[in-house]
């Protein structure tokens, strides 16, 4: 705490570092069934969302995250028109996911309501597009919802959930992994926030694996800024049915709708993987 000033922190103890924001009020704390959330005013980030204790999505860069979790897969898939989203509960996600004119569906499937209730009020940006019609809200668990739904029914699965634990520890496993490509059409792709490449190597080193294990035929991961989050540097790892090399450059290039970060040039260098990185995949 500095003198004169209130700060939200949070502590990463096994890495010996800390993230503070200076703010300006408490706005609201509750206890869900699943987890307690807390929203903050801060000085320059704007709203901020925390889950648990830790940061999940402030005004001033939740965009970074949402598009690089939404525009690279639906760019790499050939031809998308339903997509799912595990998770995903402030909304930004499906935002940019119904910003793609093909896409004919678009199924939310978060456990926790309150989530998105809380994200209508303080962040209503994120949540501008719930009104879409091919926009479907679900409030129960993705898990089940997985495994209850027909094999080849999806083309892209979005898993945009909290870190490992939790509620979010089963979409982690290669139980889910498996459901996961069983409902995915031939082409289908998977995505995953998969934390950050400085400080969750180990998990990232383990999800390819599993997700290979699972039986998809290629796994990539992608990089970008997040400075909410742990070390500031995030990703997210795709799991093709298929092969995923290339992408519709042509139409990312041309895409009709704005973006703040995401382009063509950006998604190239997304994939490009750093020496550490290769040598732990063995890539």
């Amino acid at each position: 705490m500095q003198a004169g000033k209130n700060w939200f922190t949070e502590v990463y103890p096994h890495n010996g570092s800390a993230l503070s924001l200076e703010i300006t009020a408490k706005l609201h704390e509750e206890q869900t069934p699943f987890q307690r959330i807390e929203i903050y005013d801060t000085v320059w980030f704007g709203k901020l969302m925390v889950i648990d204790g830790c940061t999940m999505v402030s005004d001033r860069d939740n965009f970074l995250y949402h598009e690089m979790m939404t525009h690279p897969v639906l760019f790499t898939h050939p031809n998308p028109k339903t997509v799912w989203i595990i998770g995903g509960g402030d909304c930004g996600s499906l935002k940019e996911v119904l910003k793609h004119p093909g896409v004919e569906s678009a199924v939310q499937i978060e456990i926790d309501e309150r989530v998105t209730r809380l994200a209508e009020t303080y962040f209503p940006d994120l949540c501008a597009s719930n009104g879409d019609p091919r926009a479907q809200l679900l409030f129960i668990d993705g898990i089940q919802w997985v495994k209850d739904a027909p094999d080849n029914s999806v083309d892209v699965i979005i898993v945009d959930s909290t870190d490992p634990v939790g509620p979010a520890e089963g979409l982690f496993n290669q139980a889910f992994y498996q459901q996961c490509l069983r409902c995915l059409r031939p082409d289908g792709i998977l995505v995953q926030q998969s934390e950050s490449p400085l400080f969750h190597l180990p998990l990232l080193e383990s999800m390819h694996r599993t997700m290979r294990g699972a039986g998809f035929a290629q796994t990539t991961t992608f990089f970008f800024p997040q400075f909410l989050y742990p070390s500031g540097w995030w990703s997210g790892t795709m799991a093709g049915k298929g092969s995923l090399e290339g992408f519709r450059d042509a139409d990312a290039r041309g895409k009709a709708f704005a973006t703040r970060y995401y382009n063509e040039a950006v998604h190239r260098a997304a994939f490009a993987q750093p020496e550490f990185f290769k040598a732990i995949l063995g890539a």
